[in-house]
């Protein structure tokens, strides 16, 4: 898993909680077979479904108010409800709209898609109205979608069908966070498949940093550089500040707490990428080893200000050591880990 599926995705789903928002994750097995993930071996889909879990627990999700329903086992609760919405789902559009969709499985148009590949999007915006709770919110939908933009154009099918729907349904809230690029030059996204594109949960700490070294950062450039976006949508949400060492010659050590600071000083060349990288990585580095003190430590070791986002350090474990400690979550790791990744 890479840190946007990770931490990113805890940072949006404690946001959402605390304000008293029941999260519920579509741990979409099927839908991982139908775009041929781990070959369509539906067993190792699943375990890897059990790892993403392990890691938001590790990282810190507040899981009281947090549901896993599992595709599979939902959809055969009720099946005649849910493959009736799809079928009319797929009855209200043509083919070249569902095909536009294809975004959503990492797919392009022009791609030849297989049949169950175009079952996809349909089920994907079925889910939005199928989802229900159990108890007395047992008529819910999903009111909010958090997804990726990448995830947009099915969101916005579900918009489309809710009008054309008779009777015509509730919209649903579209809430899209950014999609995080690769970290090499000319990655507009991290990806799996490509282990140097993005830091992932399970990174160690000289990984870490040999990564960010490697990465794309181009002096005085703050549009495309992926390590700003690393400190706008992941250190500084999580810590709440960048810890930046540097000689008194280059400025002396600063503590950056807002991202336009330390995007104007890195536009002027007051910042610049051999001070910025190491800061990064090191941020990056506790976050991973989180739970362990109550903050990031300042420049040269001093220790800085508390972290105050939405995971706080006493409520989260370390993520490495949590892979190494605990058994299940263990063996987890190294069957993901002995998977092919497919496309």
């Amino acid at each position: 898993m890479h840190i946007a599926q990770g931490v990113l995705k805890a940072l949006n789903v404690n946001k959402l909680t605390k304000c008293g928002v029941t999260f519920r994750f579509w741990v979409a097995d099927w839908f991982a077979q139908l775009n041929n993930k781990m070959g369509g071996d539906l067993k190792k889909i699943q375990t890897v479904g059990n790892y993403m879990v392990e890691i938001w627990k590790a990282v810190g999700m507040d899981m009281d108010r947090v549901e896993f329903l599992h595709a599979s086992e939902e959809i055969n609760k009720r099946p005649d409800e849910y493959w009736t919405l799809v079928m009319d789902i797929a009855r209200r559009n043509n083919l070249k709209r569902i095909v536009r969709c294809s975004q959503i499985m990492g797919r392009a148009e022009g791609d030849d898609l297989s049949a169950a590949q175009i079952f996809y999007p349909c089920m994907q915006c079925a889910d939005i109205f199928f989802l229900k709770a159990s108890g007395a919110e047992a008529q819910c939908r999903a009111d909010i979608c958090q997804l990726g933009m990448d995830q947009r154009k099915v969101n916005v099918l579900a918009r489309e069908y809710a009008d054309d729907a008779r009777p015509k349904r509730m919209k649903p809230v579209i809430l899209s966070h950014p999609m995080m690029p690769g970290l090499l030059q000319g990655q507009e996204k991290m990806s799996k498949s490509d282990p140097n594109s993005a830091i992932f949960m399970e990174d160690s700490e000289a990984e870490v940093r040999t990564k960010i070294k490697k990465a794309y950062c181009p002096p005085g450039e703050v549009e495309g550089n992926p390590c700003l976006s690393y400190i706008q949508h992941i250190v500084l949400p999580w810590a709440k500040q960048l810890a930046v060492a540097r000689a008194e010659k280059n400025g002396g050590n600063i503590i950056y707490t807002n991202f336009e600071e330390l995007a104007a000083d890195y536009a002027s060349g007051a910042l610049h990428p051999s001070d910025l990288k190491p800061a990064l990585a090191s941020s990056i580095n506790d976050i991973l080893q989180a739970g362990s003190g109550g903050g990031q430590r300042g420049p040269r070791g001093r220790e800085a200000a508390p972290a105050m986002g939405c995971c706080p350090a006493h409520e989260r474990g370390p993520v490495r050591d949590h892979f190494e400690s605990n058994a299940e979550a263990k063996a987890l790791l190294k069957a993901v880990k002995s998977y092919k990744t497919t496309r």
